[in-house]
């Protein structure tokens, strides 16, 4: 097989990334924007080894779940990849992800529930991170650093497109520079909005601690009668490609909005973790909550806590809650928001889960139940042996990568804890990203 030349491929598979898998002559070909069944002509782009890349030229056999992509930027912009089937094919392709890789890597025989989903598949994001670039603002091109400037996203919140047009308005009007990653120079770098039910927060990313003067950016946005309740200066003055710096400015209003979940109410902060699908969100805590089995006498461990939201939403039914979150504004809020919600029975400690529970457990802390809401990247061994000592008779896990997921649950099989129950959940409709709800049970109880 050689670079450039043109194949007719059966799509037999599909990756982690949401990619069609095919063979020629036996070598596997990755394949963008098809899927399982169909017959596509490719062109070859880029051959390893043992695999190679093609371009979809052409469907010659399509699958019965292909559909019109609605979103115009799609086969342009790298944030979705799974526009091009239906919600039918969706749910079933992360069902099927997350069974191979428990099977695959973790070697656990356990069949997932149905994908659960909640049906709306557009603006479902409460959290949206633009880049600002001489070219644009927009997302990146898949792949790259090269934006695609577009005027809206169907994922993102309503008023974002509105919000990214008044933006682009005060930059012309204050000869506010972009970012030019190329040579770092530059004032603007991006534009970080968190939306909650009822309020909306702007952070603007700059290279420089040079004050922004924000009020005719304020004017504009108080005529559109937007709920914006603050605008930040967020300085990251790194060459990186970590959106946030540490520092922030308070330009107008308050720092942070206030969102639910249930009835309980939340408090973030720009560097806050906060789940970002405001529809999905509180059928993943309730199934938490199912996993979770509390009586209200139970201690329970919120291992990456963030600002408090799984163990805040189940704080009623718990004897005791402890959280453990490495961000320190995150820790912040999760205090503030159990002042706010008149939670009694929490605390909170910052630091690296991998250092701060094995100290916990040292200094005599017991857990009955143990929640896990790792990163992407899993949990480290030393975390686990440290969970894991204290005996707890339940595991939840939740997972946003199936990969580090099965890695980590084979670990904790060795253990003693037996995998119950696995719920993929839709908490990210249009992308090959899948969240899975996960039951461990110790063995023996």
């Amino acid at each position: 097989m050689q670079k450039n030349e043109v194949y007719e491929i059966e799509i037999t598979g599909m990756t982690e990334e949401g990619d069609g898998v095919g063979r020629v002559n036996k070598m596997a070909v990755f394949v963008p924007y098809t899927i399982v069944g169909e017959t596509v002509r490719v062109l070859i782009v880029k051959v390893l080894k043992h695999y190679a890349f093609g371009k979809l030229l052409e469907v010659l056999k399509p699958s019965i779940h292909r559909v019109k992509a609605e979103c115009p930027y799609f086969y342009q912009c790298g944030g979705c990849q799974l526009w091009h089937m239906d919600r039918d094919a969706e749910l079933s392709y992360k069902r099927q992800k997350v069974e191979d890789c428990l099977l695959r890597i973790g070697k656990i025989d356990v069949k997932p529930d149905p994908t659960e989903d909640a049906g709306i598949m557009e603006r479902y994001r409460n959290k949206a991170q633009y880049p600002v670039t001489p070219e644009g603002i927009g997302f990146y091109r898949r792949n790259s650093h090269q934006v695609i400037p577009m005027t809206d996203c169907k994922l993102q919140g309503e008023h974002d497109a509105v919000v990214l047009e008044l933006i682009r308005n005060w930059m012309r009007e204050e000869n506010i520079e972009s970012y030019a990653e190329e040579n770092h120079t530059g004032t603007l770098r991006h534009i970080y909005l968190r939306e909650g039910k009822e309020e909306l927060l702007l952070v603007l990313v700059t290279r420089t601690e040079e004050p922004l003067s924000v009020d005719g950016l304020l004017k504009q946005i108080k005529g559109k009668k937007i709920s914006v309740v603050g605008i930040v200066q967020n300085v990251n003055d790194r060459k990186t490609n970590v959106v946030l710096g540490k520092k922030n400015l308070l330009l107008w209003g308050r720092d942070y909005l206030i969102d639910s979940i249930g009835d309980v109410k939340f408090k973030i902060s720009p560097q806050s973790f906060y789940q970002v699908n405001r529809f999905e969100t509180e059928e993943l805590y309730r199934l938490a909550g199912e996993f979770a089995g509390l009586t209200g006498k139970e201690t329970l461990w919120d291992i990456y806590c963030g600002i408090g939201t799984i163990g805040q939403f189940l704080a009623k039914k718990a004897g005791k809650v402890i959280g453990v979150e490495i961000v320190p504004e995150a820790v912040k809020n999760a205090k503030e928001n159990a002042v706010l919600n008149q939670i009694l029975n929490s605390e909170y400690y910052c630091g690296k889960a991998e250092v701060l529970v094995p100290k916990l457990v040292e200094e005599g802390e017991k857990a009955d139940v143990v929640i896990l809401d790792p990163p992407r990247k899993g949990c480290e061994e030393r975390l686990l042996d440290a969970v894991t000592s204290v005996h707890p008779k339940r595991i939840v896990y939740i997972s946003c990568k199936p990969s580090t997921l099965a890695r980590d649950l084979q670990y904790l099989a060795k253990k003693g804890y037996e995998t119950k129950k696995v719920i993929p959940v839709n908490m990210f409709p249009r992308t090959a990203h899948v969240e899975t709800v996960v039951l461990l049970q110790r063995q023996n109880t």
